[in-house]
């Protein structure tokens, strides 16, 4: 191993400036053993770098190379695997594991001792040493014995050691030996003399130090004749001090006295103080001005100025009554007295303030002077502001009524409800009586029928189909539907309809000025009533503080559990019946369904009545209602209004919707005279009217989906009831009747251009078309009747298999056949022959729709196509036979346009 260390020294590091102080013979663990050796170096030149490097014996020669060199400062961990039992293995963690195994432990434990030394010295880093010796960390291992001498030395790094052992000598030390030197020339060639004359030397210095010595004894006995002397006077110094430390323990008790003296007087001083902010507290926070005692209890309620002070004298003793006591004032007499007062004074007030409103409620609930009675020429309501502008004064006391006394409060509350819900219940019955005379008309015996419409919401829905009367052609009757009847041939059919149940009055005579006057008193109520609720539902809120916290509501009655015929409506159930805890703005509608619990009733009966007059009065209600509906829910979803005009709406859907159903009921019912044509259908008109109407009204209306709806019910029952008047028809031909309808229902919808009938549009046309092109091509058939069964026959036998050129050769086919029956029709028989189909076609015809001509000028370009169709089966059947029509194309063009210009 020595000479593998020289050798390494001499070719490797001694050419790039290293010292190779550590070497182990090693192989990869796990692997092929292929040996390599880790050497630890440090470089000569300063800063000293230390550093593994991986040495290994060359391929091509017997030199060895450097392979991989790590820096020792790199290093994190040295892994000896076991420190109890001999184990070669090792691991050094660098940037990453690496595994040896020594050729033994003994030159392992020297290279991880030269690792060590190397790390202390040079690098003073912390290198994690695992599973080592502590022993081999603190000195030479044992096993650098069994190693040889210059091995060993040289292994565990013999080099670095004589180097620590070896110090420098200093410059005085160096001329000291010189200047020695110097004096003893012979010191270098004889150092004998040179060392014998410095020990001779010696003996003299030591026998002058003991000579000092004992000369200095005397001194001695003086120094310890001075150190008695102090002692004593020590011992004086201490009796003094003990005779001031009597003195002053004296002074210190009567120090003591003073300091408890003084502690004592600053209690007391402290405790007044308290007690004089108790009572300041007592007296700034629970007394009462004499002015405010009397506003409390003698205060104006009715002027502004002594409502003012009843305010703030409330307020003061409000804070008065809620002070935070402190522990213990509860138990002073006077607390309790003032507390006494406080509580009078509290009841006193509550009883004043709740008799006073009372009063203002039940006379406002009296008043008549209010009444829509008095008030017939104009549709409106009363307005309620100067009320509410007066009560208003007394919120803030209502807000302290309601903290203070809730049952008061309470019983105000079911108080107002009570007399308010009589004086609105007076007017908007006025003013619904006032609506249903003008929609009817202001004679006295129209009042008194339209007077006894039913007012209770289940007599209305007990109310029969009949409700609905009729209007236009396609309404409902009030009794039975009287069966449609077509009275002649250019006039158009008008249904029957029986008479109204009030009054005398006949759906003729309700046009559209009536619907117009009907959708003005509609808008003007539901413009009436909407103010009047708001304006009503922000007093209850502002008045009664019902709009920012949760509070338990007073038990009012609710509006579904009572009588709603307009009789008194029954008392409200007293305080201590069930409650139930909800939010104020459930109070604030619970309160309005009592106070305006007719107002839904009446709405509903004005509907039943608008509705009877005429149902196509239920398309302007569902329009209004809904812009109505939208605008309430938009201020506040969850208010009264909104809620009860969404009933109301409901009511008014369903009736539009048996006003749709009843006009469908009407179209399956129609009946067709037998003895005179049919023409347009009268629902088919009538759906037209209907159009043209909804139209008009549900322009820019928010529920136009609900039409949309409706026209798809309709449109389908048209095309059904269509079809089936088209198939029962005896007069018409069925392709007439289905032809003049679908082109009238096309160009109605054409017109007015409904988009969700887009696809109904379509096949209107796609029906009129195609029955049109059937009523031509069977009608002209009979003026050249033989000849088309002539051909008809040429060609059956061309199909069967005949060449065409061999069907002239066919007994009943042949060129002579073929002459006969062409001569049967010459020009003026064709030109009679169509003179008659166009005075049929008139007869089947209606004069509303006009299709006369389109009719004959299809048939004319009909009948020319099959001309063309003759002339092209004779030119091939029948080729160079020379037979022709005896009339031609140009003859044919004038036929028609000379029957058309006679009729």
């Amino acid at each position: 191993m020595t000479a593998i260390k020289h050798a390494l020294q001499r070719d490797i590091f001694t050419p790039n400036d290293e010292r190779l102080l550590g070497i182990v013979n090693v192989c990869k663990a796990g692997k092929k053993k292929k040996n390599c050796f880790l050497c630890a170096t440090v470089t000569i030149e300063r800063p000293v770098q230390v550093k593994v490097v991986k040495v290994k014996k060359s391929d091509k020669g017997d030199f060895y190379k450097r392979q991989q060199t790590w820096e020792l400062r790199d290093l994190t961990v040295v892994d000896a695997k076991d420190a109890s039992k001999e184990n070669p293995e090792f691991d050094l963690h660098f940037e990453k594991i690496y595994r040896w195994l020594a050729s033994s432990t003994a030159e392992k434990n020297c290279f991880i001792s030269c690792i060590w030394k190397l790390n202390q010295r040079y690098l003073r880093k912390k290198v994690e040493f695992v599973n080592v010796s502590s022993q081999l960390l603190e000195e030479l291992p044992k096993a650098e014995e069994s190693v040889p001498s210059g091995e060993s030395q040289s292994v565990a790094g013999g080099d670095e050691d004589a180097l620590d052992d070896y110090q420098e000598l200093s410059t005085r030390e160096e001329q000291d030996i010189e200047s020695m030197m110097e004096m003893c020339e012979y010191a270098i060639s004889n150092a004998e003399a040179f060392a014998e004359k410095l020990f001779k030397e010696l003996q003299v210095l030591d026998g002058a130090n003991i000579q000092s010595i004992m000369a200095s004894e005397k001194q001695v006995n003086i120094l310890m004749q001075l150190l008695d002397e102090a002692l004593g006077e020590v011992d004086t110094i201490e009796g003094k001090l003990s005779s001031y430390e009597e003195m002053l323990q004296s002074v210190k008790e009567q120090m003591d006295q003073i300091s408890q003296s003084n502690r004592l007087i600053q209690i007391s001083n402290t405790n007044n103080g308290k007690l004089l902010d108790e009572i300041q507290f007592l007296v700034n926070y629970m007394d009462l001005s004499k002015g405010h005692i009397r506003a409390l209890q003698d205060g104006d309620l009715t002027s502004s100025k002594g409502i003012e002070a009843c305010i703030n004298a409330s307020e003061a003793l409000l804070q008065c009554m809620n002070v935070a006591l402190r522990p213990g004032h509860e138990k002073l007499l006077s607390v309790k007295q003032q507390q006494q007062m406080f509580t009078d004074l509290r009841d006193t007030f509550a009883r004043r303030l709740t008799n006073h409103l009372n009063n203002v409620f039940v006379h406002q609930g009296h008043d008549q002077s209010s009444t829509l009675s008095q008030h017939t020429a104009e549709l409106t309501l009363p307005k309620h502001s100067p009320l509410h502008r007066d009560l208003l004064r007394y919120a803030k006391l209502m807000e302290w009524l309601k903290n203070t006394h809730r049952e008061k409060y309470e019983g105000l509350s079911r108080t107002y409800v009570d007399y308010m819900s009589r004086l609105y219940e007076r007017e908007i019955k006025d003013f619904f009586e006032v609506a249903k005379i003008k929609m009817a008309g202001t004679s006295k015996e129209a009042k008194n029928k339209f007077a006894t419409l039913p007012r209770k919401e289940s007599t209305l829905k007990q109310e029969p189909e009949s409700l609905h009367g009729s209007s236009g052609k396609l309404t409902g009757s009030t009794s039975s539907l009287n069966k449609l009847t077509v009275q002649g041939s250019n006039s158009r059919r008008s249904q029957s309809s029986s008479l109204l149940d009030m009054g005398n009055m006949s759906a003729s005579d309700l046009d559209v000025a009536d619907r117009t006057k009907f959708d003005k008193i509609f808008e003007q109520v539901l413009s009436e009533l909407e103010p009047l609720c708001l304006a009503e539902q922000d007093f209850i809120s502002k008045f009664f503080k019902l709009q920012q916290h949760q509070t338990v509501m007073p038990p009012l009655a609710q509006p579904e559990t009572e009588e709603l015929d307009g009789s008194t409506a029954s008392r409200i159930p007293p305080q201590n019946d069930h409650r139930h805890s909800s939010s104020e703005k459930d109070m604030v509608r619970l309160m309005m369904n009592k106070i305006f619990q007719s107002i839904e009733t009446e709405l509903n009966s004005l509907i039943a009545l608008g509705d009877k007059i005429d149902s196509f009065h239920s398309l302007y209600m569902l329009v209004k209602m809904s812009h109505h509906v939208w605008t309430a829910e938009n201020v506040d979803p969850a208010s009264f209004l909104s809620t009860t005009l969404g009933n109301v709406l409901v009511t008014v859907k369903r009736n539009f919707d048996k006003c749709i159903l009843g006009q469908i009921r009407q179209m399956e019912e129609v009946k067709i005279p037998k003895k005179t044509k049919v023409g347009i259908l009268p629902f088919v008109t009538a759906f037209e009217e209907f159009a043209e109407l909804a139209e008009t009204i549900f322009r820019n209306a928010e529920r136009r989906g609900d039409l949309d709806k409706a026209y798809v019910k309709l449109i389908k029952a048209v095309f059904v009831n269509v079809e089936k008047v088209a198939n029962e028809s005896q007069k018409t031909p069925r392709d007439v009747v289905m032809m003049e309808n679908f082109h009238h229902i096309f160009s109605t919808l054409s017109r007015l251009k409904i988009s969700c009938l887009d696809a109904e549009k379509r096949e209107a046309k796609h029906k009129y078309t195609d029955h049109l092109q059937s009523y031509v091509i069977n009608s002209l058939g009979q003026p050249l009747e033989k000849l088309n069964h002539f051909f008809e026959g040429v060609e059956s036998r061309v199909a069967q298999g005949v060449r065409e050129d061999e069907v002239s050769y066919q007994l009943a086919f042949n060129k002579q056949e073929l002459r006969k029956v062409i001569k049967e029709y010459p020009g003026k028989e064709v030109k009679k022959g169509l003179d008659n189909l166009y005075k049929k076609v008139d007869k089947h015809l209606c004069e509303e729709e006009s299709l006369l001509q389109v009719v004959w000028h299809s048939m004319q370009d009909e009948f020319i196509r099959q001309y063309k169709h003759f002339e092209d089966l004779i030119g091939r059947c029948y080729p160079g036979s020379g037979i022709t029509m005896e009339f031609t194309i140009q003859d044919v063009l004038e036929y028609f346009s000379s029957i058309a210009q006679s009729h």
